[in-house]
């Protein structure tokens, strides 16, 4: 079987048997920076790392081991998800904004854009229309989704430039007055 394909399958599985069947990654938060639950996954061959990040002193994974993980990994990139509700609804209505978030987001975490932020209006039922938002940075790519129906947003920031991810969820959450924050931390090899 691809390599690619086993260990996206295999994240899949992974990421699904954790968020089902293990109580300690629901319902809690990071207070420091707003986030419910981390998850990073390793390369298969790594041994499948699944850690949790949360208030409860549980495996508080800092910036520092993030990067640690990284670099012992030989990770080509790292992926991070956010799922945040409850936004401010005028905020992902607004394509200049969602521009705007992205800029500052760009030159937050010092990352190269290449060419404009494109943000098309998609979604022909009510339950998906909403927002796309891309935006190809020098060392991959930025993606989102902006949900009217729900007022949700899916970000996502992939990139072979390490950066800190939890700076991205907490000024996201902050510039789109968001509630609840759940992170994900994909390493790519």
């Amino acid at each position: 079987m691809n390599n690619v394909w086993y260990t996206f399958i295999m994240s899949v599985l992974i990421v699904g048997f954790y968020s089902n069947d293990t109580a300690a990654l629901t319902g809690l938060s990071d207070k420091k920076y707003g986030v419910d639950f981390l998850r990073i996954i390793g390369d298969i061959d790594a041994s499948l790392l699944e850690l949790s990040t949360h208030n409860r002193g549980c495996n508080h994974i800092s910036f520092s081991e993030i990067k640690n993980k990284f670099e012992n990994l030989n990770s080509w990139g790292m992926e991070t998800t956010l799922d945040i509700t409850n936004c401010n609804p005028d905020m992902i209505r607004d394509a200049e904004i969602i521009k705007r978030y992205v800029h500052e987001l760009c030159d937050l975490i010092k990352m190269k854009r290449f060419g404009e932020t494109v943000v098309v209006q998609c979604g022909e039922g009510e339950e998906i229309a909403g927002f796309t938002m891309t935006q190809i940075i020098e060392t991959s790519l930025i993606s989102g989704h902006f949900v009217d129906d729900t007022n949700a947003i899916y970000i996502n920031v992939f990139s072979c430039k390490l950066y800190d991810p939890y700076i991205v969820a907490e000024f996201t959450k902050k510039f789109f007055d968001g509630d609840q924050c759940i992170m994900n931390i994909l390493l790519r090899k």
